[in-house]
């Protein structure tokens, strides 16, 4: 799972939050509410992926949230001025309460996505049922642009034909599609070759998710700093044709490298770090008004909040430190007031490079890398190599 990856005044209003319009998506204070809730509603899954975050297993974990536990989730979100919920798991598909808890999404004004794994579970008639049901936006993981490469990092034979099956259910059925893929040692080789791919897919959504080296994923092959900084060139380069939202999830010093790439296209007239985002990397509505992207960097803690299939609430998925639950406490709570959170949100709390750097305030480096590989939230992002001055 990725969704992936990925997206500060006064409280966005509430209506906001029920009301999707042209600029529901921006509208959000990062201080009082995320740009986006992501909830792992199940562990299970069918899949082995090699990289995942979960461990995901066949079987469903018997303290996971209640339906009604779900909705109070969802309520909560919608209440506290958040436009965008994700219901990710394991598979949500696992649950046989997710196209209810997708119609309570949308009876609460929130903007709904899904990533289903590309097992047998997925059909064209669920296809079918998560329209109906008001999804806004439905993500499909691909890492590979062949078969046998997807199937291995996947970990079940078949797993590209199903996906691609999907593709087209998803198109039958007028779904907007997003499309997921991880950057590891794996995979980089063929970016490229992915970016072609995909755009022959006839999707709104590209999420290009770097690794965190968590889970079954902390025994997978990363990435070094300056093959970060060649990836970045690539991704650059399709965002700029502009065929389909591009969000990079987990690298928030992709940021950094286009304030750069900008601030040298117009010959130094700006200072480093004073530039603005281009509206490329703020695109709040996707083609056809589906989900686009936050007004800011949304990083850990800041813009972005995840709930486990137990209720227990972490700034994300790939930083594992727990903040509190939401069978005790209200997400909005746990997002404003807890001590973790709130440090999560201030670039001034940066350690080593990154709190040095000029950036810090559009970038902020992966908070969950830094924890993953060094065991400090605020630590510098290893996968970072850029000096600050």
């Amino acid at each position: 799972m990725t969704m992936h990856a990925l997206a500060q005044v006064e409280t966005a209003p509430r209506s906001l939050a029920r009301h999707p319009g042209p600029h529901s998506l921006s509208a959000v204070d990062f201080q009082r509410a995320p740009f986006l809730v992501i909830w792992e509603t199940t562990q299970a899954c069918a899949l082995a992926c090699r990289h995942c975050r979960a461990s995901a297993r066949p079987g469903r974990d018997p303290l996971e949230l209640t339906t009604e536990e779900g909705r109070r989730v969802i309520r909560q979100t919608a209440e506290m001025g958040t436009p965008l919920i994700v219901f990710s798991g394991g598979d949500p598909v696992s649950r046989p309460d997710l196209l209810e808890l997708i119609a309570e999404g949308k009876a609460q004004g929130l903007r709904t996505a899904t990533i289903p794994a590309a097992t047998d579970a997925l059909t064209a008639d669920l296809v079918g049922g998560l329209k109906d049901a008001g999804l806004d936006q439905m993500a499909l993981s691909l890492d590979f642009p062949d078969a046998a490469r997807h199937d291995v990092f996947r970990g079940v034979p078949g797993a590209f034909a199903k996906t691609m099956r999907a593709v087209s259910w998803a198109h039958g059925a007028g779904l907007p599609l997003q499309i997921n893929t991880t950057l590891c040692a794996e995979t980089e080789p063929y970016l490229e070759e992915m970016a072609d791919f995909v755009e022959s897919l006839g999707i709104v959504f590209w999420e290009v998710f770097f690794l965190v080296p968590t889970g079954r994923g902390s025994v997978i092959g990363g990435l070094r700093a300056e093959e970060c900084e060649r990836l970045f060139e690539v991704i650059h380069r399709v965002q700029q044709k502009g065929t389909f939202i591009v969000k990079v999830t987990e690298a928030p010093h992709y940021r950094r490298y286009v304030a750069q790439q900008l601030a040298a296209a117009e010959d130094g007239a700006r200072r480093r770090g004073a530039v603005e985002m281009p509206a490329v990397l703020t695109t709040s509505e996707g083609p056809g008004h589906t989900v686009g992207l936050a007004p800011r960097g949304v990083n850990s803690g800041n813009g972005f909040l995840f709930v486990s299939h137990r209720g227990e609430v972490f700034p994300s998925g790939f930083l594992p430190v727990r903040a509190g639950s939401i069978r005790e406490t209200s997400l909005a709570s746990i997002y404003r007031d807890t001590p973790l959170f709130r440090a999560l949100r201030d670039p001034d709390a940066l350690a080593g490079r990154c709190g040095r750097c000029e950036f810090r305030q559009i970038c902020g480096g992966s908070r969950s890398r830094a924890y993953a590989l060094t065991g400090d939230p605020f630590a510098t992002d290893p996968w970072c190599s850029y000096r600050p001055m």
